[in-house]
């Protein structure tokens, strides 16, 4: 197959898989849960299933599984944040190049892509385009399956009523034949009116004995080497991952960025004043402004999991220390959107850093 298998989240699908086959599945669904765990590619496998005509579905083997094995079935519309097409007001058959497109160029890296970049949307257009497929019958099968991808950062607001509301109304009573599968890392920034028209399913990050198969699948393993190189061993791929192995397919900015995010924690935890002024060094000297606040986000995004996890293991004491680091990070983020010197920033962000995290014992590692 063209896309790597599905690691993880077996017993889900296989109860989604069931309900599907039963014909007990919900006609729209939101699968909500951490970035880069496998929604959208759980949300595929669910569309195999639904698009195979075979009673024991999916066969494998029968026109519809073939298809979908190279993602080009034509009953199968999967969309996902795009950049705003050159076009004032582009048609369906535009949306449908473009979106084509895309899903070829996510086909020939077996699946492995980064995530959209913040500028991308689900623009208008985009949305109209959906309300119209979903009008038409099946090209070739029984039925027609959308899955929309960040579904979050869909453009639909008080400007584009019209749309808005057909898309709501889809949500609420799609056409027997087809079904939806909203994707969404966060939830709570969709439309009300959205969250109450679908089925939420929570999609939870992997174990590590699964991201430690993802890592090792072939074309998985050759990506990862050629990204983050052969000083990159399993276990700081695992780490780096956190249960979301998605986050691993990054831009080399996004990446570098990452791994940053992880040595400033580690060097503020150590207790070493000279390791964590390296690292305040190494972080205030990055060439681009841009990559210091990356940085900084992958920092607040990591310490926040954190102290998650911390609260429910019921570790206050770490908690304190966890939520005066997010803090400091971001006091350093609103003095990075001015004109201040990234080296002193940086600077000034590890001594906080270090005073927050470095006094604790080696059983409450960070």
């Amino acid at each position: 197959m063209p896309i790597v298998p599905l690691f993880g989240h077996q017993s889900l699908a296989g109860r989604l898989d069931a309900s599907a086959r039963d014909g007990t599945l919900p006609a729209s669904l939101l699968f909500h849960g951490p970035s880069g765990a496998g929604k959208q590619h759980l949300a595929l496998q669910l569309a195999r299933t639904l698009l195979c005509v075979a009673d024991d579905a999916p066969c494998g083997s029968c026109q519809g599984c073939r298809y979908m094995g190279e993602l080009s079935h034509p009953d199968l519309h999967w969309y996902f944040p795009r950049p705003r097409l050159k076009s004032a007001d582009p048609d369906v058959a535009e949306i449908s190049l473009d979106m084509g497109q895309a899903i070829q160029e996510r086909v020939a890296t077996n699946g492995l892509y980064p995530a959209p970049p913040g500028s991308d949307a689900l623009h208008v257009a985009a949305v109209r385009a959906m309300v119209h497929q979903a009008s038409r019958a099946p090209a070739i099968g029984r039925r027609k399956v959308f899955v929309i991808g960040d579904a979050d950062r869909m453009a639909i607001d008080e400007d584009s009523a019209v749309a808005a509301n057909a898309f709501l109304k889809l949500l609420e009573e799609p056409p027997d034949d087809t079904t939806l599968i909203l994707t969404s890392s966060e939830p709570g920034a969709l439309l009300p009116t959205i969250r109450s028209r679908v089925v939420a399913v929570r999609v939870p990050a992997l174990s590590d004995a699964d991201v430690r198969e993802f890592i090792a699948y072939p074309s998985v393993a050759t990506l990862l080497r050629a990204a983050y190189g052969d000083a990159s061993g399993a276990s700081e791929l695992i780490r780096l991952a956190g249960g979301r192995p998605g986050r691993l397919i990054t831009s080399e900015e996004e990446r570098g960025a990452a791994v940053a995010a992880h040595r400033l924690v580690e060097a503020a935890a150590s207790g070493s004043r000279a390791r964590w002024t390296r690292a305040a060094a190494a972080l205030g000297s990055t060439k681009a402004r841009g990559g210091f606040n990356a940085s900084l986000e992958h920092l607040t995004v990591l310490l926040h999991e954190r102290l998650r996890e911390a609260v429910e293991n019921g570790r206050d004491q770490r908690a304190v220390q966890l939520g005066q680091a997010i803090l400091a990070v971001e006091k350093a983020r609103d003095h990075a959107r001015g004109n201040i010197n990234p080296q002193l920033a940086g600077m000034s962000l590890m001594r906080q850093l270090a005073s927050a995290l470095g006094q604790r014992r080696k059983r409450d590692a960070v």
